[in-house]
């Protein structure tokens, strides 16, 4: 017998593959009308949702667009925000099993937003934020081909909507890891892949991470990404800038939080650096 979050799973990625139907045959009629105005009772489960997020009650926004999806299967903004929302709640969790049937969920989604709409930047973005996570819980070769499959769809995001902070940040995270690949992983991704990613530059994602810092500077979890990168770059006094904007934001989500703390103890760390060299160098004069 399945156990009952086992049935969980089933139960809703079958709805999902049920909606995807639905989907593909309203894209159909929509690609020869003009677009529907939307239900009211989906409009206003929309607007429930959106305010939910605001307030960070993300399981209970996930909730509405969902709800919003039974009624209107087509709609895009329910199908990449639903994405977006699994991703997040999945990536919470410790258990593989739960991250894994939330992830999947945010891939039918995302993929789902797409067909509606494919040339979306955020049912682009949807899809490389599904991949990048479920990456994280596949083998070498999985996770190989989910950054090889993510790469047009985070390009995609960014030329679509050059003005989202998220998306540069998630370009940038993909260069970096890519750039970065293990000597196994670039020799596999050579041999059995066809070669590595294209394009792949530490310099583009310090670039793309500063973008997303510079458009929105209050989210501490750029700028914490991009002093990462700067301290691997030795590059401590840049690194030490955007770790002294950070700490000076103040925190509202418990995630915001933690990585509140990372940034002041990545501070304390580079300050106690440039203390020694400044000690060494005295000694030496």
């Amino acid at each position: 017998m399945l156990r009952p979050f086992s049935l969980l799973i089933v139960i809703l990625l079958l709805g999902l593959f049920a909606g995807q139907g639905c989907v593909l045959a309203q894209s159909r009629l929509a690609s020869t009308t003009k677009p529907a105005p939307l239900d009211p009772a989906v409009a206003d489960l929309l607007t429930q949702a959106r305010a939910l997020q605001a307030q960070y009650h993300e399981s209970e926004a996930l909730a509405k667009y969902e709800q919003a999806l039974s009624k209107a299967p087509a709609t895009y903004e329910a199908l990449w925000q639903a994405a977006v929302l699994s991703v997040r709640i999945g990536a919470r969790y410790t258990d593989e099993t739960r991250k894994a049937a939330y992830f999947s969920a945010a891939r039918l989604y995302a993929s789902r937003a797409l067909v509606v709409r494919p040339d979306g930047a955020e049912g682009h973005y949807a899809e490389a934020l599904a991949l990048s996570n479920q990456a994280t819980l596949l083998t070498a070769r999985g996770r190989l081909l989910a950054y090889r499959e993510m790469r047009p769809h985070v390009f995609r995001a960014t030329e679509l909507r050059p003005d989202w902070a998220e998306a540069w940040q998630l370009l940038g995270r993909w260069h970096y890891r890519v750039d970065h690949y293990s000597p196994f992983e670039r020799v596999f991704s050579r041999i059995f892949l066809g070669g590595m990613p294209a394009g792949a530059s530490t310099f583009r994602a310090i670039d793309a991470l500063k973008r997303a810092h510079e458009l929105d500077p209050k989210r501490i979890q750029y700028a914490y990404d991009l002093a990462r990168v700067y301290l691997n770059r030795s590059q401590q006094t840049r690194a030490t800038a955007v770790l002294q904007e950070a700490v000076a934001l103040t925190p509202v989500t418990a995630d915001e939080l933690e990585l509140s703390r990372r940034c002041r103890r990545m501070l304390e760390q580079v300050n106690r650096q440039l203390r020694r060299q400044i000690s060494r160098h005295v000694r030496k004069l």
